[in-house]
């Protein structure tokens, strides 16, 4: 499975909501569906947003049918802030605009223009693969033989346009036969862990449990689970780390049971321009993804829901930072 890719100025992607039931690859050849795919999660997870973002773009500039500047740029501005606006919270999105703007900025041929932009959509996604298996590399160096690690939502290649991140550590460690296994949380409510994360272990042959999300302090009590490994949307400058909603009571049990606590994350993750986690915007979704499973209505009507997709974890509640320029240890 490849979950994006560009083929012929067209935007191909697998999309991730019909998984693991229905494999299905959709040709996107308009920015405006690039937009609406990454909306509604046909492409998600921060590294692959930002690529679908960047490759959007691209489709967007492609379609300006002008040879001059100055009725360019401002028709090129609505398509980066509608990508802009898809999602608020992953940092790789808001990375991918911000260098396609530079292009854009540093240019003065439309023509060539479009190509660079092409061209950069293309290195973002050559480097969040190569970044991906760095941080895989490194992060089996963290994992004994013999471990069991738990993960939770999906932080494979599914999510991360390469090798993946959290779950490339866990697979790259059992590529190298140190006889690990795997706890997978269900991941509530879009179960992108039992849907995603179960199939992406499954192919790759990791020996693993599938849990809910509220099972994960009963299996560190008795012992069985050894850390830790999520991915990141957003990673403030003091450390503080956006991920999947959950992911800060993982953090806080691994502490209370003495299990170390990974963050796996290429640098396009990292924000630099924001203090702590409390500067994080979290996107607030529909209610219907709480209320609703599989279009089968589970809940009373009329009720108040609540669904952030994200938490933060503190930055001291985290043993180490897995990225492709190496571990990152608490204090350092």
């Amino acid at each position: 499975m490849k979950a994006i890719e560009w083929r012929n100025n067209r935007l191909i992607i697998l999309d991730q909501t019909l998984l693991p039931l229905e494999e299905k690859y959709l040709e996107l050849n308009d920015y405006h569906a690039v937009a609406e795919a990454i909306k509604t999660l046909r492409i998600r997870g921060a590294p692959s947003i930002g690529v679908a973002a960047a490759y959007g773009i691209a489709l967007g500039a492609l379609s300006i049918e002008t040879r001059y500047c100055s009725e360019f740029l401002p028709l090129y501005q609505q398509i980066s802030a509608e990508i802009a606006s898809t999602r608020p919270t992953a940092k790789n999105l808001f990375m991918a605009v911000e260098r396609m703007d530079h292009v854009v900025a540093s240019g003065t041929d439309v023509l060539q223009v479009k190509i660079s932009l092409v061209d950069e959509a293309l290195k973002i996604h050559r480097e969040e693969e190569e970044a991906s298996r760095k941080i895989s590399t490194f992060g089996a160096d963290l994992i004994q033989p013999g471990w069991t690690v738990l993960t939770h939502c999906n932080a494979g290649p599914l999510a991360t346009a390469g090798y993946g991140t959290a779950l490339g550590v866990i697979i790259a460690a059992h590529q190298q036969n140190k006889g690990i296994s795997a706890f997978a949380t269900e991941t509530r409510p879009l179960l992108q862990g039992a849907r995603l994360t179960a199939l992406e272990l499954k192919e790759a042959g990791v020996p693993f449990k599938l849990i809910t999300d509220s099972m994960a302090g009963h299996f560190m009590k008795k012992g069985v689970i050894n850390a830790v490994v999520v991915g990141a949307d957003r990673i403030a400058r003091n450390g503080d780390t956006a991920n999947k909603i959950g992911t800060y009571s993982l953090a806080v049990l691994a502490l209370a049971h003495g299990i170390p606590f990974y963050v796996a994350a290429p640098s396009s993750t990292f924000d630099k321009s924001i203090e702590s986690g409390n500067d994080i915007v979290i996107e607030e979704r529909k209610p219907e993804e709480i209320t609703y499973l599989r279009g089968q209505r589970i809940a009373p009507e009329n009720i108040d829901v609540a669904n952030p997709a994200f938490d933060v974890t503190p930055a001291n509640l985290i043993a180490a930072f897995i990225t492709e320029n190496g571990i990152i240890r608490r204090g350092e």
